[in-house]
Protein backbone atom coordinates (compact mmCIF):
# COMPACT_ATOMS: atom_id res chain seq x y z
CA UNK A 1 0.00 0.00 0.00
CA UNK A 2 1.53 3.44 -0.98
CA UNK A 3 2.00 6.02 2.01
CA UNK A 4 2.44 9.54 2.05
CA UNK A 5 3.54 11.95 4.57
CA UNK A 6 0.84 13.32 6.81
CA UNK A 7 1.96 16.75 6.14
CA UNK A 8 1.48 16.76 2.66
CA UNK A 9 -1.90 15.72 2.54
CA UNK A 10 -4.00 18.73 1.07
CA UNK A 11 -7.25 19.25 3.57
CA UNK A 12 -9.92 21.70 1.21
CA UNK A 13 -12.33 22.73 3.66
CA UNK A 14 -14.14 24.30 1.33
CA UNK A 15 -15.06 20.77 0.14
CA UNK A 16 -15.53 18.76 3.66
CA UNK A 17 -18.81 17.58 3.45
CA UNK A 18 -19.37 17.87 7.42
CA UNK A 19 -19.65 20.64 9.33
CA UNK A 20 -17.11 19.93 12.09
CA UNK A 21 -15.01 17.13 12.96
CA UNK A 22 -15.83 14.51 16.08
CA UNK A 23 -13.27 14.89 18.73
CA UNK A 24 -14.29 11.18 20.20
CA UNK A 25 -14.11 9.71 17.25
CA UNK A 26 -10.20 11.24 16.00
CA UNK A 27 -9.32 9.69 19.95
CA UNK A 28 -10.78 6.25 18.83
CA UNK A 29 -8.85 6.31 15.88
CA UNK A 30 -5.47 7.89 17.42
CA UNK A 31 -5.98 4.55 19.58
CA UNK A 32 -5.84 1.77 16.69
CA UNK A 33 -3.61 3.73 14.29
CA UNK A 34 -2.03 0.75 12.83
CA UNK A 35 -5.39 -0.81 11.95
CA UNK A 36 -7.14 2.18 9.77
CA UNK A 37 -7.74 1.61 6.67
CA UNK A 38 -6.19 4.23 4.08
CA UNK A 39 -7.22 7.50 3.04
CA UNK A 40 -8.34 8.21 -0.04
CA UNK A 41 -6.48 11.15 -1.97
CA UNK A 42 -6.75 12.50 -5.35
CA UNK A 43 -3.99 13.23 -7.51
CA UNK A 44 -2.86 16.63 -6.34
CA UNK A 45 -2.92 15.14 -2.71
CA UNK A 46 -6.55 16.82 -1.32
CA UNK A 47 -8.14 14.38 0.64
CA UNK A 48 -11.13 13.32 -0.70
CA UNK A 49 -11.90 10.88 2.63
CA UNK A 50 -10.54 10.22 6.07
CA UNK A 51 -10.13 13.48 7.63
CA UNK A 52 -10.59 11.81 11.22
CA UNK A 53 -8.40 8.96 10.06
CA UNK A 54 -5.60 11.85 9.28
CA UNK A 55 -5.69 13.86 12.15
CA UNK A 56 -5.76 10.78 13.97
CA UNK A 57 -2.05 10.24 12.75
CA UNK A 58 -1.60 14.19 13.47
CA UNK A 59 -2.83 13.62 17.08
CA UNK A 60 0.12 10.55 17.78
CA UNK A 61 3.05 12.33 15.37
CA UNK A 62 2.92 9.70 12.47
CA UNK A 63 4.84 10.66 9.80
CA UNK A 64 3.67 8.33 7.15
CA UNK A 65 -0.33 7.56 6.16
CA UNK A 66 -1.15 4.88 3.79
CA UNK A 67 -3.34 6.03 0.95
CA UNK A 68 -5.19 5.34 -2.18
CA UNK A 69 -5.54 7.93 -4.86
CA UNK A 70 -8.43 8.20 -7.20
CA UNK A 71 -8.25 11.17 -10.02
CA UNK A 72 -11.03 13.85 -10.05
CA UNK A 73 -11.49 16.16 -12.61
CA UNK A 74 -13.18 19.41 -11.19
CA UNK A 75 -14.53 20.24 -7.46
CA UNK A 76 -17.75 19.11 -8.03
CA UNK A 77 -16.75 15.40 -8.64
CA UNK A 78 -14.37 15.99 -6.06
CA UNK A 79 -17.42 17.12 -2.99
CA UNK A 80 -20.02 14.23 -4.52
CA UNK A 81 -16.86 11.21 -4.01
CA UNK A 82 -16.65 12.52 -0.65
CA UNK A 83 -19.68 12.78 0.37
CA UNK A 84 -20.19 9.19 -1.40
CA UNK A 85 -17.78 7.85 0.65
CA UNK A 86 -19.02 10.22 3.96
CA UNK A 87 -22.47 8.19 3.00
CA UNK A 88 -21.23 4.71 3.10
CA UNK A 89 -19.16 4.23 5.72
CA UNK A 90 -17.51 5.69 8.64
CA UNK A 91 -19.10 8.28 11.00
CA UNK A 92 -22.53 8.35 9.03
CA UNK A 93 -23.61 12.12 7.79
CA UNK A 94 -26.13 14.22 10.13
CA UNK A 95 -29.26 15.16 8.11
CA UNK A 96 -28.24 19.24 8.37
CA UNK A 97 -25.12 17.56 6.53
CA UNK A 98 -27.04 15.79 4.16
CA UNK A 99 -29.72 18.95 3.74
CA UNK A 100 -26.03 21.65 3.38
CA UNK A 101 -25.03 19.28 0.72
CA UNK A 102 -28.05 18.57 -1.41
CA UNK A 103 -28.40 22.68 -1.45
CA UNK A 104 -24.73 22.93 -2.27
CA UNK A 105 -24.25 20.24 -5.21
CA UNK A 106 -28.59 20.35 -6.55
CA UNK A 107 -28.45 22.32 -10.00
CA UNK A 108 -32.12 21.95 -10.37
CA UNK A 109 -32.07 18.74 -12.98
CA UNK A 110 -34.96 16.62 -12.03
CA UNK A 111 -32.56 13.21 -12.34
CA UNK A 112 -30.39 14.74 -9.21
CA UNK A 113 -33.19 14.13 -6.65
CA UNK A 114 -32.64 10.22 -7.56
CA UNK A 115 -29.18 10.38 -7.29
CA UNK A 116 -29.30 12.38 -3.95
CA UNK A 117 -31.81 9.76 -2.39
CA UNK A 118 -29.25 6.84 -3.62
CA UNK A 119 -26.76 8.40 -2.11
CA UNK A 120 -27.43 10.22 1.29
CA UNK A 121 -30.28 7.37 2.11
CA UNK A 122 -33.06 10.08 2.20
CA UNK A 123 -36.17 9.57 0.64
CA UNK A 124 -37.59 11.48 -1.73
CA UNK A 125 -40.59 12.67 0.13
CA UNK A 126 -37.07 14.33 2.29
CA UNK A 127 -35.08 15.79 -0.82
CA UNK A 128 -38.49 17.62 -2.17
CA UNK A 129 -38.77 19.23 1.23
CA UNK A 130 -35.29 20.26 1.07
CA UNK A 131 -34.89 21.23 -2.49
CA UNK A 132 -38.39 23.11 -2.77
CA UNK A 133 -37.20 26.42 -1.84
CA UNK A 134 -33.52 25.72 -4.46
CA UNK A 135 -36.36 24.99 -7.27
CA UNK A 136 -38.32 27.76 -6.60
CA UNK A 137 -35.17 29.87 -6.73
CA UNK A 138 -33.89 28.40 -9.46
CA UNK A 139 -37.31 29.36 -11.50
CA UNK A 140 -37.01 32.71 -10.70
CA UNK A 141 -33.66 33.05 -11.80
CA UNK A 142 -34.40 31.22 -15.03
CA UNK A 143 -37.55 33.46 -15.52
CA UNK A 144 -35.69 36.65 -14.78
CA UNK A 145 -32.96 35.82 -17.46
CA UNK A 146 -35.79 35.03 -19.90
CA UNK A 147 -37.43 38.22 -19.04
CA UNK A 148 -33.82 40.18 -19.50
CA UNK A 149 -33.34 38.66 -22.63
CA UNK A 150 -37.28 39.45 -24.09
CA UNK A 151 -36.44 42.72 -23.32
CA UNK A 152 -33.39 43.08 -25.17
CA UNK A 153 -35.61 41.63 -27.93
CA UNK A 154 -33.92 38.20 -28.56
CA UNK A 155 -36.15 36.02 -30.39
CA UNK A 156 -38.09 33.42 -28.26
CA UNK A 157 -36.08 30.37 -29.81
CA UNK A 158 -32.52 32.36 -28.68
CA UNK A 159 -33.98 32.65 -25.59
CA UNK A 160 -34.52 28.98 -24.97
CA UNK A 161 -30.85 27.77 -26.45
CA UNK A 162 -29.40 30.47 -24.22
CA UNK A 163 -31.45 29.71 -20.69
CA UNK A 164 -31.44 26.20 -21.27
CA UNK A 165 -35.37 25.30 -21.98
CA UNK A 166 -38.08 24.96 -24.77
CA UNK A 167 -39.42 27.52 -26.19
CA UNK A 168 -43.33 26.76 -25.34
CA UNK A 169 -41.80 27.49 -21.32
CA UNK A 170 -39.93 30.46 -22.78
CA UNK A 171 -43.31 31.89 -24.45
CA UNK A 172 -45.18 30.65 -21.13
CA UNK A 173 -43.29 33.12 -19.36
CA UNK A 174 -43.22 36.03 -21.58
CA UNK A 175 -46.88 35.53 -21.50
CA UNK A 176 -46.92 36.21 -17.77
CA UNK A 177 -44.68 39.43 -17.60
CA UNK A 178 -46.34 42.29 -16.04
CA UNK A 179 -48.60 40.02 -14.37
CA UNK A 180 -46.54 38.05 -12.12
CA UNK A 181 -44.16 39.16 -9.06
CA UNK A 182 -41.01 39.41 -11.20
CA UNK A 183 -41.89 42.78 -12.44
CA UNK A 184 -43.87 43.76 -9.64
CA UNK A 185 -41.30 46.53 -8.15
CA UNK A 186 -41.18 48.05 -11.77
CA UNK A 187 -44.46 48.81 -12.33
CA UNK A 188 -44.38 52.19 -10.42
CA UNK A 189 -41.38 53.01 -12.60
CA UNK A 190 -42.24 51.78 -15.55
CA UNK A 191 -45.48 53.50 -15.61
CA UNK A 192 -43.54 56.93 -14.21
CA UNK A 193 -45.14 57.19 -11.02
CA UNK A 194 -42.56 57.65 -8.60
CA UNK A 195 -43.00 60.59 -6.40
CA UNK A 196 -40.21 62.42 -7.33
CA UNK A 197 -40.75 62.05 -11.12
CA UNK A 198 -40.94 65.50 -12.63
CA UNK A 199 -43.00 65.30 -15.84
CA UNK A 200 -41.30 67.78 -18.82
CA UNK A 201 -43.41 70.73 -19.51
CA UNK A 202 -41.70 72.67 -21.99
CA UNK A 203 -39.90 72.23 -24.91
CA UNK A 204 -35.87 73.00 -23.04
CA UNK A 205 -34.19 70.42 -21.19
CA UNK A 206 -31.45 71.69 -19.71
CA UNK A 207 -29.64 68.92 -17.71
CA UNK A 208 -26.81 70.56 -15.00
CA UNK A 209 -25.58 67.62 -14.00
CA UNK A 210 -24.95 64.17 -16.08
CA UNK A 211 -27.28 61.31 -14.72
CA UNK A 212 -24.74 58.51 -16.65
CA UNK A 213 -22.88 56.24 -14.62
CA UNK A 214 -20.69 55.91 -18.06
CA UNK A 215 -18.93 59.19 -19.20
CA UNK A 216 -16.71 58.88 -22.65
CA UNK A 217 -17.25 60.92 -25.89
CA UNK A 218 -20.39 61.34 -27.07
CA UNK A 219 -22.36 60.37 -24.06
CA UNK A 220 -26.04 60.34 -24.60
CA UNK A 221 -27.67 61.94 -21.67
CA UNK A 222 -29.73 59.33 -20.06
CA UNK A 223 -32.45 61.67 -18.61
CA UNK A 224 -33.38 62.93 -22.35
CA UNK A 225 -34.10 59.62 -23.30
CA UNK A 226 -36.24 59.03 -20.11
CA UNK A 227 -37.93 61.94 -20.70
CA UNK A 228 -38.72 60.73 -24.08
CA UNK A 229 -39.31 57.49 -23.31
CA UNK A 230 -42.25 59.35 -21.14
CA UNK A 231 -44.04 61.11 -23.94
CA UNK A 232 -43.80 58.36 -26.69
CA UNK A 233 -43.62 55.36 -24.94
CA UNK A 234 -45.82 52.95 -23.10
CA UNK A 235 -44.55 49.38 -21.07
CA UNK A 236 -43.37 46.90 -22.63
CA UNK A 237 -43.04 48.79 -26.11
CA UNK A 238 -39.59 48.61 -28.73
CA UNK A 239 -37.17 51.10 -28.32
CA UNK A 240 -34.31 51.58 -31.28
CA UNK A 241 -31.24 53.15 -30.70
CA UNK A 242 -28.23 52.28 -33.58
CA UNK A 243 -26.20 54.83 -31.67
CA UNK A 244 -25.40 52.88 -28.53
CA UNK A 245 -22.47 54.10 -27.15
CA UNK A 246 -22.01 53.21 -23.52
CA UNK A 247 -25.34 51.75 -23.35
CA UNK A 248 -27.29 54.47 -21.61
CA UNK A 249 -30.45 53.62 -24.02
CA UNK A 250 -30.26 50.31 -22.02
CA UNK A 251 -30.06 51.41 -18.81
CA UNK A 252 -33.10 54.04 -19.12
CA UNK A 253 -35.18 51.68 -21.05
CA UNK A 254 -34.32 48.31 -18.26
CA UNK A 255 -35.76 50.49 -15.73
CA UNK A 256 -38.94 51.40 -17.77
CA UNK A 257 -39.47 48.30 -18.97
CA UNK A 258 -39.33 48.64 -21.92
CA UNK A 259 -37.87 46.93 -24.53
CA UNK A 260 -34.90 47.52 -26.34
CA UNK A 261 -32.80 46.44 -29.45
CA UNK A 262 -29.65 48.47 -28.78
CA UNK A 263 -26.12 48.17 -31.31
CA UNK A 264 -23.40 50.23 -32.27
CA UNK A 265 -21.04 50.37 -34.76
CA UNK A 266 -17.93 49.83 -32.24
CA UNK A 267 -19.16 50.13 -28.92
CA UNK A 268 -17.61 52.13 -26.41
CA UNK A 269 -17.59 50.25 -23.60
CA UNK A 270 -18.08 46.24 -23.91
CA UNK A 271 -21.54 44.98 -22.75
CA UNK A 272 -22.95 41.70 -23.95
CA UNK A 273 -26.25 43.71 -24.55
CA UNK A 274 -24.95 45.86 -27.13
CA UNK A 275 -25.15 44.53 -30.53
CA UNK A 276 -22.85 45.18 -33.25
CA UNK A 277 -24.54 46.82 -36.31
CA UNK A 278 -23.90 49.80 -38.42
CA UNK A 279 -26.74 51.83 -39.90
CA UNK A 280 -25.12 51.86 -43.29
CA UNK A 281 -26.31 47.84 -43.44
CA UNK A 282 -29.55 49.28 -43.18
CA UNK A 283 -32.72 49.18 -40.60
CA UNK A 284 -31.26 46.45 -37.87
CA UNK A 285 -33.12 43.18 -38.01
CA UNK A 286 -36.00 42.84 -36.18
CA UNK A 287 -38.04 41.01 -38.76
CA UNK A 288 -41.67 40.96 -37.41
CA UNK A 289 -40.87 42.89 -34.43
CA UNK A 290 -40.59 46.24 -36.47
CA UNK A 291 -44.17 46.37 -35.60
CA UNK A 292 -44.11 46.97 -32.08
CA UNK A 293 -41.08 49.71 -32.70
CA UNK A 294 -42.69 52.45 -30.38
CA UNK A 295 -39.22 54.85 -30.61
CA UNK A 296 -36.89 55.20 -32.84
CA UNK A 297 -33.65 56.96 -30.98
CA UNK A 298 -31.08 58.51 -32.49
CA UNK A 299 -27.86 60.44 -31.48
CA UNK A 300 -25.04 60.16 -34.16
CA UNK A 301 -22.02 61.88 -34.28
CA UNK A 302 -22.52 65.38 -34.90
CA UNK A 303 -20.24 64.96 -38.26
CA UNK A 304 -17.24 66.75 -38.12
CA UNK A 305 -17.39 67.51 -34.36
CA UNK A 306 -16.35 63.99 -34.14
CA UNK A 307 -13.82 63.31 -36.45
CA UNK A 308 -11.29 60.77 -35.73
CA UNK A 309 -13.12 60.05 -32.23
CA UNK A 310 -14.58 56.79 -33.22
CA UNK A 311 -12.10 55.23 -35.72
CA UNK A 312 -10.40 56.72 -38.58
CA UNK A 313 -12.43 54.77 -41.23
CA UNK A 314 -14.23 56.75 -44.24
CA UNK A 315 -17.07 54.49 -43.72
CA UNK A 316 -17.64 56.52 -40.41
CA UNK A 317 -20.43 58.81 -40.12
CA UNK A 318 -17.87 61.61 -38.51
CA UNK A 319 -15.45 61.08 -40.91
CA UNK A 320 -17.60 61.39 -44.24
CA UNK A 321 -18.49 64.34 -46.21
CA UNK A 322 -21.24 66.43 -45.23
CA UNK A 323 -23.66 65.48 -48.20
CA UNK A 324 -22.51 61.82 -47.80
CA UNK A 325 -23.07 62.50 -44.00
CA UNK A 326 -26.85 63.88 -44.85
CA UNK A 327 -27.67 60.83 -47.17
CA UNK A 328 -26.93 58.17 -45.15
CA UNK A 329 -28.14 59.12 -42.26
CA UNK A 330 -31.62 60.54 -43.61
CA UNK A 331 -31.60 57.39 -45.64
CA UNK A 332 -31.51 54.93 -42.66
CA UNK A 333 -34.02 56.95 -40.81
CA UNK A 334 -36.41 56.80 -43.33
CA UNK A 335 -35.89 52.59 -44.15
CA UNK A 336 -37.11 53.03 -40.56
CA UNK A 337 -39.64 54.65 -41.00
CA UNK A 338 -41.15 52.24 -43.45
CA UNK A 339 -40.49 49.36 -41.51
CA UNK A 340 -42.73 51.63 -38.21
CA UNK A 341 -46.61 51.08 -37.46
CA UNK A 342 -48.36 54.57 -37.80
CA UNK A 343 -48.20 56.80 -34.83
CA UNK A 344 -44.51 55.73 -33.81
CA UNK A 345 -42.03 58.42 -33.16
CA UNK A 346 -38.11 58.53 -34.61
CA UNK A 347 -36.11 61.27 -32.00
CA UNK A 348 -32.93 62.74 -33.69
CA UNK A 349 -30.36 64.68 -31.17
CA UNK A 350 -27.83 66.45 -32.78
CA UNK A 351 -26.19 70.24 -32.69
CA UNK A 352 -25.28 72.48 -34.91
CA UNK A 353 -21.57 72.50 -36.45
CA UNK A 354 -20.16 75.95 -35.73
CA UNK A 355 -16.50 75.99 -34.69
CA UNK A 356 -15.03 73.19 -36.74
CA UNK A 357 -16.98 74.35 -40.04
CA UNK A 358 -15.08 76.23 -42.84
CA UNK A 359 -14.79 79.37 -42.22
CA UNK A 360 -16.50 78.55 -38.47
CA UNK A 361 -19.98 79.48 -40.36
CA UNK A 362 -22.80 78.02 -38.46
CA UNK A 363 -24.16 74.57 -40.22
CA UNK A 364 -27.72 73.79 -38.70
CA UNK A 365 -27.73 70.01 -39.11
CA UNK A 366 -31.47 69.83 -38.05
CA UNK A 367 -32.94 72.44 -40.76
CA UNK A 368 -30.83 70.11 -43.26
CA UNK A 369 -32.27 67.08 -42.48
CA UNK A 370 -35.83 68.46 -41.62
CA UNK A 371 -36.18 69.12 -44.80
CA UNK A 372 -35.06 65.69 -46.29
CA UNK A 373 -37.43 63.82 -43.81
CA UNK A 374 -40.53 65.37 -43.46
CA UNK A 375 -43.68 65.31 -45.87
CA UNK A 376 -45.12 61.89 -47.08
CA UNK A 377 -43.02 59.98 -44.94
CA UNK A 378 -42.56 61.80 -41.68
CA UNK A 379 -43.86 64.70 -39.66
CA UNK A 380 -42.45 66.96 -37.85
CA UNK A 381 -44.24 66.54 -34.08
CA UNK A 382 -41.60 68.54 -31.76
CA UNK A 383 -38.14 70.42 -31.37
CA UNK A 384 -36.54 70.26 -28.02
CA UNK A 385 -33.74 72.53 -27.29
CA UNK A 386 -30.97 70.66 -25.05
CA UNK A 387 -28.71 73.33 -24.04
CA UNK A 388 -25.10 72.83 -22.82
CA UNK A 389 -23.69 75.31 -19.70
CA UNK A 390 -21.84 77.72 -21.22
CA UNK A 391 -18.40 76.84 -19.49
CA UNK A 392 -17.63 74.41 -22.16
CA UNK A 393 -16.53 77.24 -24.64
CA UNK A 394 -12.86 78.26 -24.44
CA UNK A 395 -11.27 81.80 -23.87
CA UNK A 396 -10.31 81.41 -27.74
CA UNK A 397 -13.96 80.93 -28.87
CA UNK A 398 -15.32 83.56 -26.88
CA UNK A 399 -12.94 86.00 -28.63
CA UNK A 400 -13.39 84.97 -31.46
CA UNK A 401 -17.24 85.62 -30.94
CA UNK A 402 -16.26 88.92 -29.88
CA UNK A 403 -14.23 89.76 -33.07
CA UNK A 404 -16.94 88.43 -35.02
CA UNK A 405 -20.29 90.25 -33.31
CA UNK A 406 -21.85 86.67 -33.14
CA UNK A 407 -23.39 84.68 -30.80
CA UNK A 408 -21.40 80.35 -29.82
CA UNK A 409 -23.73 77.45 -30.45
CA UNK A 410 -23.96 75.71 -27.06
CA UNK A 411 -26.99 73.94 -26.88
CA UNK A 412 -28.50 70.49 -28.92
CA UNK A 413 -31.74 70.09 -30.42
CA UNK A 414 -34.17 66.71 -30.16
CA UNK A 415 -36.42 66.83 -33.47
CA UNK A 416 -39.34 64.54 -32.91
CA UNK A 417 -40.42 63.24 -36.04
CA UNK A 418 -44.14 60.77 -36.45
CA UNK A 419 -44.84 58.12 -38.68
CA UNK A 420 -47.89 59.28 -40.40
Amino acid sequence: MPTLKVADIVWRADLYPRFEPNPAVIQQYAESIDHLPPVEINQHNELIDGYHRWTAHKKVGAEHIEVTVTQTASDNEFLRLAVRRNATHGLQLSNDEKKSLVLKLYTGRAEEKAEFAELLSVSDRTLMRWTARRDKDLKDERDRRIADLWLACHTEQEIAEAVGCDQKTVNNVVSELGKNDIWQKFLVLSRYQEPEWTPPLYNVWKQQDKSNSVSHFGNSEESFTDRLLYMYTEPFDIVVDPFAGGGATINVCRRRLRRYWVSDRKPVVERNDIRAWDILDGPPPLHKRWGDVALLYLDPPYWIQAEGRYSQDPQDLANMALDEFYDRLSRFTLDCAAKMHSGAHIALLIQPTQWKAPDRQTIDHVVDLIARLIGKSLALEMRISCPYESQQCTAQQVEWAKANRTVLVISREIVVLRVP
